[in-house]
């Protein structure tokens, strides 16, 4: 277990409730990158594969904790993508009158 590892996931994982939050209370995705999302689950994933198969220690937990962080805002981003294009639909089909 490396003292090093464990600050960078604390670190990187202090940040996700604050953006889990303003992704649920602004119900927006301004400044968000469903790919980035993705990449970086992908990389918490490689690190829970490589504790799995290689260094199996504690340290796995925090990985998972970050996986689910990142996980609950990419699905904070689908709902509120939708919610976006339903609203801009809407908008736009009662500004042609239908």
């Amino acid at each position: 277990m490396s003292i090093f590892e464990i600050i960078m996931l604390g670190c990187f994982g202090a940040a996700w409730p604050f953006s889990i939050y303003k992704s649920y209370k602004s119900k927006s995705i301004e400044g968000k990158s469903f790919a980035f999302l993705m990449i970086l689950v992908m990389g918490y994933i490689s690190g829970i594969l490589h504790k799995l198969f290689y260094s199996y220690d504690a340290v796995i937990y925090l990985y998972i904790l970050n996986a689910i962080m990142v996980s609950t805002d990419m699905v904070l981003y689908i709902k509120n993508k939708k919610r976006i294009e339903r609203l801009s639909k809407e908008s736009s089909d009662t500004e042609v009158g239908i």
